[in-house]
Parts: C-alpha cells; structure tokens; sequence
C-alpha cells in the first residue's frame, strides 16, 4: 500500500507535534524547530499590526516565550499552528494597548491608484503596498480578521479560532471591511484593484 504524500501543511502539523512532544518529554533544544518554522510567519503578523520592523521582531519573540511558557496548556484540539497564532494575537494585543502605536485614519491613508497601463511587477507591488496601506487603516476590529484571512490565507474556521470570535461574526467583519475599504477607495471597484484584492487570498470566500 502506497501512502499519500504529505501537503506542505500536513509535513508542519506532524513537526509541529513531535516537536513539542519532544519538548514536553524534556528536550528543550527541540522548541527551536517551533521557532524556526513560525517564526518568519509571526513576525510578518506582528508587522500588520505594529508596522516597524524592529518592534514586530520584539513582539514575535515574546510571543514565544509565552508558548514556552503554556505549552503543555495546548488541548490539542486543533494545530497547534492555530493555537500558536491565538496566542500570539493576545500577546500582540496585550502589547500594543500598553504601548500604542499611532494609527492612520482610513480617511487619511493615501488612496490606490488607478489601473496601470501596463501590468508589469513594480506596478503591481505597488498597488499591493497601496491596498495593504488601507487595510492597515481600518479599525483593528476590522483589521484582525482582514490580515488573518488575506495576508496569512486562514480560512473563516481558522482566523474565528484565532480571534476567540464566532465564525458569523468574523465574516460580518470581513463584509465590513471590504465595504469600507471600497467607499473609502472607489477605485477598489475597477476591474484591476479588484483582481489586486482577490489575489491577496485566491480560492477563498466569506
């Protein structure tokens, strides 16, 4: 009998859970693999939420001391990447109410250009950069489920879990913020920033 090859999630899931098996069995080198796989990962969700680099190294590093610190508190009833990213969205959190970062109103973030004539790479980083500029602008109720669901391709199930929030509710919010970032940036609604917004998470729908 031939076995199914492993998905490049699936291969992280099973690392993932012998890794803390190891390291709950007393083999504390073994949380390095934790960090080596995510850490990339956080630090990017951290980003969306602080917007300096070197402060969203900061965060991601302690939301890794904190998952050293609970790890035996993982049930396990889901992965333990989801588990990973709700707790590093409280730390985040937590932080950030402590020491704010100045937000942009979404009245004030600059607004999407227009379509390009010619579709070639730099333009289109720039209608990227531009959108992410808005989405950052939105309120962070707003803007949880937006990054989640967009920039780090969670699915509903998955970005409700890591917000401690009913499914429905992080759907009504997803609709809201595309209403908002599409009355505040008419342009959204032509043929090439839609496809801009689509491609930041294809295949997936609210």
């Amino acid at each position: 009998m031939t076995s199914t090859p492993q998905t490049a999630s699936q291969r992280a899931a099973s690392e993932d859970l012998a890794d803390v098996d190891r390291v709950l069995a007393g083999e504390i080198a073994a949380f390095e693999g934790i960090v080596r796989r995510w850490q990339g990962p956080l630090v990017n969700m951290a980003w969306h939420y602080c917007r300096n680099r070197g402060r969203a190294e900061e965060l991601a590093q302690e939301a890794f001391v904190r998952a050293w610190r609970g790890l035996a508190n993982w049930r396990r009833e889901g992965s333990f990447s989801t588990w990973l990213f709700a707790l590093a969205a409280n730390v985040f959190r937590s932080e950030l109410k402590r020491f704010p970062t100045v937000d942009l109103r979404l009245d004030e973030a600059p607004e999407p250009a227009g379509p390009p004539t010619q579709y070639d790479a730099l333009q289109q980083r720039s209608q990227h950069e531009a959108l992410r500029r808005a989405v950052l602008a939105l309120p962070a109720s707003y803007r949880e489920p937006v990054i989640l669901f967009y920039f780090h391709e969670m699915d509903v199930s998955a970005a409700a879990r890591t917000l401690g929030l009913p499914e429905g509710t992080v759907k009504a919010r997803l609709s809201r913020a595309r209403a908002l970032l599409r009355s505040r940036f008419p342009h959204l609604e032509n043929e090439h920033a839609a496809m801009t917004f689509a491609e930041m998470n294809p295949g997936k729908e609210a």
